[in-house]
C-alpha cells in the first residue's frame, strides 16, 4: 500500500508537513469542505500556505472543486485513479438544504454530454439538492 508521502511524490508534489496534514484532514472528512473549514482546522497556519496547498492539490487532481450553488467553493479528495477528466471522472454531488453539507456521490457518474460542434466543455457540474439521510432521520 502506498503511503501519503509516496502518493504526493507520485503526483510530483514536494512533501511538506502542512501538505501531509491537509491531505489527512481531507481524507478524514466524509463531506466536502470549504477553505474556511481548513483554515479553522489549522488556525495557526498561514492562510496563503493553505490556499496554495489546495490549489496545488487541485492542479494535480488530488482534490476537486465543488460548486454546490451556495456561493462558497468546496473541496473534496478525488477517488483513486481520478484525473478530473470530463469524459471519465465526473460524478454527482448531493447538497443538503438543511445542514448545508455537500457529499460526493462517486458511484453515480455524470454521462458524457455531447455539446454542439465548435463548443468546448471545460467543466460539468451536477448537484442534487434535498435533505440528507442524517437530517431526514432515515
Amino acid at each position: 500500500m502506498q503511503t501519503i508521502e509516496q502518493f504526493l511524490e507520485s503526483k510530483d508534489i514536494r512533501v511538506t508537513a502542512m501538505r501531509l496534514l491537509i491531505y489527512k484532514f481531507l481524507a478524514n472528512k466524509q463531506i466536502a469542505v470549504t477553505l474556511s473549514d481548513i483554515e479553522n482546522a489549522f488556525e495557526k497556519a498561514d492562510r496563503t500556505t493553505l490556499y496554495r496547498t489546495i490549489k496545488t492539490f487541485e492542479e494535480k487532481a488530488i482534490v476537486h472543486q465543488i460548486d454546490d450553488g451556495t456561493g462558497i467553493t468546496k473541496y473534496a479528495l478525488c477517488e483513486n485513479g481520478c484525473n478530473c477528466e470530463i469524459e471519465t471522472d465526473l460524478h454527482l454531488h448531493f447538497h443538503c438544504n438543511n445542514c448545508n453539507e455537500t457529499i460526493c456521490l462517486t458511484e453515480h457518474k455524470i454521462p458524457l454530454i455531447k455539446v454542439p460542434d465548435g463548443f468546448v466543455s471545460e467543466n460539468v457540474n451536477l448537484v442534487v439538492k434535498g435533505i440528507c439521510d442524517k437530517c431526514s432521520g432515515q
